[in-house]
């Protein structure tokens, strides 16, 4: 796990850890906690101990990867008191991310994840539904390229073992993921669903709908939503007519890429108030995941 920096540029391996923490954990805030307390282990050293260390990357990706590990393995404990259905962080597009704790216009271009099919909220979902070491194994090997040596050593287990886990979470990963088409039509469909929803079209809406559609919220109890799934896209679209029409013309809906994939924001009396992404299979839409917890809106802002 070389990566050649040495101690005075350990600041360089910023982004690398971002992108790992965030994959590992769904949560750009976890993710920022994990590499801030990772680098706090760094300084905290004698600079004889850090100068000992052969590859300063290859120490804080071992570091940070366990520390996720530990967070992941008490993660399902904290999920049992969280307020209805658990939904990973959504991201926005590069060219609108702001981050940081101060919030800061354009934020810091090491914090930024890079977007691509390891982070589409489809892809998180099922990582999400994986053990700890599965989630791990697979992220450090399969979209990182770790090799299964270097993986034992931060699992902890044999390679053989790693390599066994990886796999399982491949499968997984093919089992749950519909098939995407490109971008544009995927583009297309959410439009064309934005629109239907707009005028409270619910047979526009039910024929974009797969039948066995699921849509799931996440309000955290910090903002008012469904707390169960529904499921159906005939059940799906009479409830989002009704949200339509309970609120009026209080909110606008916005087209916006939400974890490099085409999505939707919502609007409410001017203040950003849900993110949306969905996963398309064919020319339906199959799931929808609606963020309202405004601690998990963080990354984004309305211009």
């Amino acid at each position: 796990m070389d990566t050649g920096a040495e101690p005075g540029d350990v600041q360089s391996e910023r982004r690398r850890l971002i992108n790992l923490a965030y994959r590992f954990l769904g949560s750009l805030a976890d993710a920022e906690d994990v590499v801030q307390e990772t680098y706090a282990r760094w300084y905290a050293m004698p600079a004889r101990e850090q100068q000992a260390i052969e590859s300063p990357g290859g120490w804080l990706v071992t570091v940070a990867s366990r520390i996720c590990l530990n967070l992941l393995g008490s993660a399902r404990a904290r999920r049992e008191t969280y307020v209805g259905d658990w939904i990973p962080e959504p991201l926005p597009e590069p060219t609108e991310w702001i981050t940081g704790r101060s919030g800061a216009a354009g934020g810091d271009p090491a914090d930024r994840v890079t977007l691509d099919e390891s982070v589409t909220m489809a892809f998180l979902v099922v990582l999400d539904a994986m053990t700890p070491a599965e989630r791990v194994a697979f992220v450090l090997h399969d979209v990182f390229r770790y090799p299964f040596g270097e993986v034992a050593e931060i699992v902890g287990r044999t390679p053989a073992a790693c390599r066994q886990l990886a796999s399982s979470a491949r499968r997984r990963v093919r089992t749950a993921q519909a098939p995407a088409g490109p971008t544009a039509e995927q583009a297309t469909i959410v439009r064309r669903f934005k629109t239907a929803w707009e005028a409270k079209d619910i047979d526009a809406l039910i024929g974009l709908l797969d039948p066995d559609a699921i849509a799931t919220a996440d309000g955290g109890g910090l903002a008012v939503t469904h707390l169960h799934p529904i499921v159906g896209g005939a059940q799906i679209a009479r409830s989002y007519a009704e949200i339509a029409r309970l609120s009026g013309d209080r909110t606008t809906f916005l087209e916006c890429t939400v974890n490099g994939l085409p999505g939707l924001l919502a609007r409410q009396d001017g203040t950003l108030a849900t993110v949306f992404a969905f996963e398309i299979a064919g020319d339906r839409i199959r799931r929808i995941w609606a963020v309202r917890n405004p601690e998990k809106l963080r990354p984004w802002r309305i211009g």
